[in-house]
């Protein structure tokens, strides 16, 4: 183990993570606010913390091996969980203590959204704007980790693809090639966020609420700055570029570098998560829509069907947003939407949940099963599209579903123990484990009421659904540390 190479890896990320304090200073500065010191003292702490961590170690340039990028991986998200907490913690605006700090912090870094913050519209615009950075920042990572990191490590949905995807996640360690899929990748999702904030912008926001919600729309975070979410605009308008902007962030990445690289729009159309994906969204946004138009739920079928395809993109995707407050509505519908959030983005997205190529192999597993039944000796192949995929495969999927399951029921009884009620708990742990915001229950506005043990427990539920467990969960075998 290279701990010295993982060290100065560590000093630099904190250094590097300092800057990120800046741009809400300059905020800060712009509506003179007087939370500017919070930034100040951070970014002066975060900085000297980096500096001790890299300095003794500065000149190791060893190469990483694969056990390392996994302590550098889990590190990253771990670390600047825990750092980005500062500002919050030292503004005497919000007087948040540790616990809710780095929940928050957390939260943004790992673009799942729930929050422990009332009373949004009061709150200073530099501390508004930092937790929307954080989200972006944290979105940015995902997409490297899924399709230049991960594959690398041999874990992760976008691991499924190595073989099947063309583009650049067929590198399976770390090349010059990584690092230009990296910087493109890196463009591609700063020219979707500029698009997103002008939109924004044009259809009425403000351009500062338009830079923030681009932030957390493209990130699939979730976060906004009012606590009517994206119904404090009350702009049908608002609401489907908003949807289109969720749809465009929960698509693998690797789809936009192949269609930006060769110029056309048929990789998406061939693609059979992509066609999963929509299909998955266009049933959820059709039963939602006939559960509330049975109920009358809306004054006219125009914004029957705006509130239904916006809530059911919002968790589908693991976005989070809400133009309504869609735990009252009746029936079935919030369970419904929670278990969407079970399926989530497309793998080297950043949206969070199982990912949609899992289910879709579990699914046509499924399939394969029952023709077996039938047919006893025939030879029925798993497909992606037209190629088969390797049986190591479909054992992987089924062993990260068995982990998720049993995890899931873990945290969730653990939750109980501190005495959330059933569906406060099942909720909380899906809000948190798929990476969505919202919840039903106690936690269906936010997590502010729920007990420090209660949120200690999500925060661990937000980076094992975000790091897609065996990242994380490998680091705690004692098979790991061995020579």
């Amino acid at each position: 183990m290279n701990f010295d190479v993982i060290q100065r890896i560590l000093g630099l990320l904190l250094i590097m993570f300092s800057v990120t304090m800046l741009p809400p200073l300059l905020v800060s500065l712009i509506y003179q606010e007087g939370i500017w010191r919070a930034f100040v003292e951070s970014f002066v702490l975060i900085n000297i913390l980096g500096l001790l961590i890299w300095y003794p170690v500065r000149r190791h340039r060893r190469e990483l091996r694969i056990r390392d990028g996994f302590i550098v991986v889990a590190s990253f998200w771990i670390v600047l969980g825990l750092v980005g907490a500062a500002p919050l913690y030292l503004d005497d605006h919000i007087s948040l203590s540790l616990t809710d700090s780095v929940f928050e912090s957390m939260s943004g870094l790992t673009t799942t959204g729930a929050t422990v913050l009332t009373g949004l519209d009061e709150l200073p615009k530099a501390l508004l704007f930092y937790r929307q950075q954080l989200q972006w920042f944290g979105g940015m990572g995902i997409i490297v980790l899924a399709v230049a990191v991960l594959p690398m490590l041999g874990v992760g949905g976008m691991q499924l693809y190595r073989a099947e995807t063309p583009g650049p996640i067929k590198d399976s360690k770390l090349t010059p090639r990584i690092t230009e899929t990296a910087k493109a990748l890196w463009y591609i999702y700063l020219g979707i966020t500029v698009f997103c904030a002008v939109a924004f912008w044009s259809a009425g926001m403000t351009i500062f609420d338009a830079i923030c919600h681009s932030f957390s729309t493209v990130a699939i975070g979730g976060f906004s700055t009012h606590d009517a979410s994206i119904g404090y605009f009350n702009s049908p308008l608002i609401e489907w570029i908003t949807i289109f902007f969720m749809l465009v962030a929960g698509v693998n990445f690797s789809l936009h570098f192949v269609a930006w690289r060769e110029g056309k729009l048929t990789s998406y159309l061939f693609d059979p998560e992509f066609r999963a994906y929509m299909v998955v969204l266009s049933v959820v946004s059709m039963l939602v829509f006939v559960s509330l138009l049975m109920t009358n739920a809306f004054d006219s079928i125009p914004e029957t069907i705006t509130k239904s395809v916006f809530q059911a993109v919002s968790i589908g995707t693991t976005t989070g947003f809400a133009t309504a407050n869609y735990s009252a509505w009746p029936g079935a519908i919030p369970l419904l939407l929670i278990l969407a959030s079970f399926i989530g983005g497309c793998a080297g997205s950043t949206g969070g949940g199982m990912k949609v190529v899992r289910w879709l192999l579990i699914y046509k597993q499924g399939v394969r099963e029952m023709f077996r039944l039938v047919h006893p000796s025939a030879e029925k192949p798993v497909k992606l599209g037209t190629k088969p995929v390797p049986d190591r495969v479909i054992e992987a999927v089924w062993g990260f579903f068995s982990v998720y399951v049993v995890l899931f029921g873990v945290m969730m009884l653990v939750l109980m123990t501190t005495g959330l009620d059933q569906v406060t708990a099942f909720s909380a742990v899906a809000a948190t484990l798929n990476n969505l915001g919202p919840g039903l229950g106690e936690v269906s506005n936010n997590f502010a009421s729920i007990n420090d043990m209660a949120k200690w427990v999500t925060v661990v539920a937000m980076l094992l659904g975000r790091l897609e467990i065996f990242t994380l969960l490998v680091l705690c075998t004692p098979a790991f540390w061995r020579r």
